[in-house]
């Protein structure tokens, strides 16, 4: 739509010019120039071959069972829209691909019922394309569309929220990280009301997690500590740039005055305008053996965090799968969010850092599931999903 120009006294000439100059605006959307599809053995693929990368939303519908992806910023070049396929594959039977809105292009795939097991959705450049892989839980028995290629591409690095970082412009993967239990020694972290330790309930969760990492993921793994001995703030993050590592996490339980307060709360290293982070950052820091005169040091290094981006996009995978994982298999729980915060644990780390409150010790029900074996496993393997989902965004693993 022209906008509207309200004047007093304008002659005709400039209202003309004015009206020429915002038709001749560019057009902001990305074209969508073509699409193709093909089943392979493991999954059924779709591209779509772009101008430009745009930010998508994808979502599954019910009765009947559908999958849609809206590229938003985006038009369909002429004759595509409204454009329908029948599909027999194992998991899609039908696609159509329309013009949902004049700034948004929707893709459609009707799926056969229950057959959806999974999808993944990335970018491929030169030439641009987004891609839509849909995995199914029966075997693929056909071959239809056109063919893309039967070997599986190497995994492309997927933007963060803040775009395509350092990190991934320089193609750079993780093969080692360290594990930092949470306080030790003479500090007991917090204290459930019936007596367990966030420092004995830390460490297991760590050597949990470490086991899975390296079975599992074939990561070199290392604990700041393995035993309960008091190791300070300053020596973790030391500990893991003399390791070399490429990620750092550290594993921490809540506690809070309000009992009924649960979930899931994940931090990188930031300042804060959050009197309860602020609050948290206080506590987890009382161990510190810095002084006042080192707060301009401390600060500088604060202000320098070159891996704020990053850091930031890990706390967001691993908070995100490790809330769900808990909550599909223990119910419903708080998402107490990703935030920054002056962890004196995180200052100095030459690798993403976070760290991670991953369920409280003063809610009785959560405190009666970290008394057990079986939800000690799924924080452990919440917190494997997250990393995995950052190392995959990477372009690896």
């Amino acid at each position: 739509m022209r906008p509207i120009i309200k004047f007093l006294a304008f002659s005709s000439v400039i209202l003309v010019t004015m009206v020429a100059t915002a038709g001749q605006q560019a057009d902001p959307r990305a074209e969508v120039l073509s699409w193709r599809y093909h089943q392979h053995p493991d999954f059924f693929r779709i591209v779509l071959d772009l101008e430009k990368i745009r930010e998508y939303y994808s979502a599954e519908l019910t009765s009947p069972e559908r999958f849609y992806l809206d590229i938003f910023q985006a038009k369909l070049k002429p004759g595509l829209h409204g454009t329908s396929v029948q599909i027999n594959s194992p998991s899609v039977k039908a696609l159509r691909l329309a013009q949902k809105n004049p700034s948004t292009v929707r893709l459609t795939l009707e799926l056969v019922p229950g057959a959806k097991k999974g999808e993944r959705i990335f970018y491929l450049k030169e030439p641009t394309r987004l891609v839509v892989d849909i995995y199914s839980t029966k075997p693929a028995a056909i071959s239809g569309g056109d063919e893309i290629s039967s070997e599986k591409p190497p995994q492309p690095p997927v933007p963060s929220s803040s775009g395509y970082s350092l990190v991934r412009q320089l193609g750079l993967g993780v093969k080692r990280i360290v594990l930092d239990p949470g306080h030790g020694g003479k500090d007991p972290g917090c204290l459930s009301p019936s007596g367990l330790k966030e420092k004995d309930v830390a460490l297991d969760l760590a050597k949990r997690l470490k086991t899975i990492l390296e079975t599992k993921g074939n990561f070199e793994v290392f604990l700041t500590r393995e035993t309960d001995i008091n190791l300070p703030l300053e020596k973790r993050t030391a500990f893991a740039n003399e390791k070399g590592a490429d990620l750092f996490i550290s594993i921490h339980l809540n506690a809070s005055p309000r009992k009924n307060r649960t979930g899931v709360e994940t931090f990188y290293l930031n300042f804060s305008p959050d009197p309860a982070v602020n609050e948290l950052a206080a506590r987890e820091n009382a161990s510190s053996t810095k002084n006042i005169r080192d707060m301009k040091l401390i600060v500088d290094k604060i202000i320098k965090n070159s891996k704020y981006q990053e850091s930031r996009d890990l706390a967001e995978k691993i908070h995100r799968n490790l809330l769900q994982h808990l909550t599909k298999n223990y119910g419903p729980r708080q998402d107490l969010g990703v935030k920054g915060g002056p962890f004196w644990v995180l200052i100095g780390s030459e690798m993403p850092a976070i760290l991670v409150e991953a369920s409280h010790l003063s809610n009785a029900k959560e405190e009666a599931a970290l008394k057990t074996d079986s939800y000690r496993e799924a924080v452990a393997t919440g917190l494997f999903h997250g990393i995995m989902e950052y190392v995959k965004s990477l372009g690896k693993g």
